[in-house]
């Protein structure tokens, strides 16, 4: 339906191309116009549909096996903390089910280069099309880092220094080739051309040039793996350290949410399609070469979690683990920094929108933390997820994030659009409402503890004032104290995925 929906505006650039296509000469123009009339968000996407049978088809059938193994193993998770949910042992190495389904589901794509009944890709003027219709060497190598680092600790643990080194690794491997590096160059050439910092052009791999700020150092003489100047590219570095920051927080965001039986999966599956609206109306527009990875990367994301989902929601008999939160985290960054390919930043603010939930949630537990002066890496039981379980019950907790996801996504698909003014104030109200109201739940929490210890007010932040708590009850410490965690309530660990987590 909303594909259908969408079609009308896909409709519309395809007559903007076919107009710009008519002054050309004959035949070419007559092609132009063909393929235009042809391609729309629905047939692109039926196009690809095999995509995501072969992720889901492989995960569905992948995850009970690797549950075997698990269980044969003893790779379990027992349920020796009081606050988590589950009262038997669950078998963790559910991620390497979706590592499985992501793998089959671009080797899907690749045999259909050869094969083309598998897949009709989509008609494109970006040459060699064989080339950009595979899905890159960094994307897969980065992948299968984050999903081995997360499967030994999820077997024999690992220190968080050893995690944060292979999430580097795979940012610097995207850096590397070049994915998600031109995010930065969206806002980095507007703010220079409004200072009047001259811009230089440089020589890409490509024979091309590309505006960008820096300066070169010529050499007298050539110089391997240099060159014959030494070129500094500022859109280039801050594309990295950007990707770097994205993959870090996209990677442990993920981790974070994954508490509750069913929730990453089916958030990320949602965010997944919401991204492939996007990269679906880019690939009606032919943006650039990355169009078809773009495709092919959310439609074996949805697929894999979908796949997973069943064997995941409550009561589930299998967890993601580390293997899978993280894998999953990292594979939604990337595709959101393939969005800005071609320098549309606006549409990489529209992917975080999208996938906001794991970003607010980060962020709360961050200020949470800070206001009752607590570690960042000091585990609590008030992450949204916990708020909504204790109110809606876990599957009516994770119900409530599905649907939240879904008004995010679709807020995201909508101001990807351009000239959003409205819907980035619809998003500014949305996550404002969220985050006041868990602050505030956070904040009464500190109150009442701090009462209940006898220290009777606010934590050391009154500039050494009496507070009202020391001669009066305040409305919070008058009412009973925050009941004491479920036997089997979540909790986030640092470093390991949420007890309880899917």
């Amino acid at each position: 339906m909303i594909l259908a929906h969408l079609d009308q505006l896909g409709i519309n650039i395809d007559r903007s191309l076919t107009a710009a296509t008519e002054a050309a000469p004959g035949a070419a123009a007559a092609t132009a116009e063909a393929a235009a009339e042809l391609v729309t968000r629905t047939s692109i996407f039926n196009g690809y549909v095999g995509v995501f049978i072969a992720a889901f088809l492989t995960t569905i059938i992948a995850t009970p096996l690797m549950r075997r193994l698990a269980v044969a193993n003893g790779v379990i998770d027992s349920p020796s903390d009081p606050r988590k949910i589950h009262k038997i042992p669950v078998a963790y190495l559910g991620g390497a089910a979706v590592y499985l389904g992501l793998v089959a589901a671009i080797f899907y794509s690749v045999m259909a280069v050869r094969y083309h009944w598998l897949a009709d890709y989509h008609p494109s003027e970006q040459a060699p099309l064989r080339i950009h219709r595979i899905m890159p060497w960094s994307i897969m190598l980065g992948m299968t880092v984050i999903m081995l680092v997360g499967l030994l600790d999820d077997i024999v643990g690992i220190s968080p220094r050893l995690k944060i080194a292979g999430q580097l690794f795979a940012a610097a491997a995207l850096a590397a080739d070049q994915i998600g590096v031109q995010v930065a160059r969206g806002f980095i050439l507007p703010v220079a051309e409004g200072l009047g910092i001259p811009t230089v052009e440089f020589a890409t791999d490509d024979g091309g040039v590309i505006e960008t700020i820096g300066f070169a150092i010529n050499l007298p003489t050539t110089l391997p793996l240099v060159g014959a100047a030494i070129e500094f590219d500022l859109v280039y570095w801050t594309g990295a350290a950007l990707i770097a920051l994205f993959v870090l927080g996209g990677c442990n965001a993920s981790n974070l949410i994954d508490g509750l039986d069913g929730l990453l999966s089916g958030v990320t599956a949602i965010a997944a399609a919401g991204i492939l609206i996007i990269a679906l109306g880019l690939a009606v527009a032919d943006d650039g070469p990355r169009d078809t990875q773009r495709i092919v990367l959310a439609l074996a994301i949805m697929g894999a979690c979908l796949g997973f989902l069943p064997h995941n929601f409550n009561p589930a008999n299998i967890f993601l683990g580390d293997c899978g939160s993280l894998l999953l985290g990292y594979c939604t960054v990337v595709l959101i920094l393939m969005l800005g390919d071609t320098g549309k930043t606006h549409l990489v603010i529209a992917g975080l929108v999208i996938y906001a939930i794991p970003i607010i949630d980060t962020t709360l537990a961050i200020v949470r933390r800070k206001l009752a002066g607590k570690s960042f890496s000091e585990a609590d039981a008030d992450h949204l997820h916990h708020m909504l379980k204790r109110t809606f019950g876990v599957k009516g907790a994770v119900f409530t994030l599905y649907g939240i996801g879904a008004g995010f996504a679709a807020l995201g698909v909508a101001a990807s659009f351009g000239r959003a003014r409205l819907v980035y104030a619809l998003i500014l109200i949305f996550a404002s409402y969220i985050g006041v109201t868990a602050i505030k739940i956070a904040r009464r929490k500190v109150i009442e503890e701090q009462t209940n210890a006898g220290t009777g007010g606010f934590h050391a932040a009154d500039s050494g004032r009496p507070s009202k708590a020391e001669s009066q009850p305040t409305p919070e410490a008058a009412e009973p104290p925050a009941r004491p965690l479920a036997q089997h309530e979540p909790t986030d660990t640092p470093g390991r995925s949420t007890a309880g987590a899917g």
